[in-house]
């Protein structure tokens, strides 16, 4: 399967609309900084996380990036990273 490493930023205008957007995307990737996620997604959970977040934004007010940094198992990112590590996510197991 391949997937895809994504940087996701967002600025939601809306805490409770805010508090959402943090919640479903920690169930797709991990947290870097306060409105910034890294993710590794298939085509499918892309269409699907576009999907539900295109139903909780309100895009008069709101915006949501997607960064498509290439093929996960290929790419190698070029980040400058001040404080903590940046460290791109590895694929793992999915335990349902």
């Amino acid at each position: 399967m391949d997937e895809h490493l994504y940087i996701i930023a967002y600025d939601i205008s809306d805490q409770k609309r805010w508090r959402s957007i943090f919640k479903l995307l920690h169930g797709y990737g991990e947290w870097l900084q306060l409105s910034v996620f890294q993710c590794r997604l298939s085509r499918r959970r892309h269409a699907e996380l576009v999907a539900t977040l295109d139903e909780i934004i309100h895009h008069k007010e709101d915006h949501v990036i997607l960064m498509d940094l290439g093929l996960a198992d290929s790419v190698k990112p070029r980040v400058v990273s001040l404080g903590k590590d940046f460290q791109p996510l590895e694929k793992e197991p999915v335990i349902v």
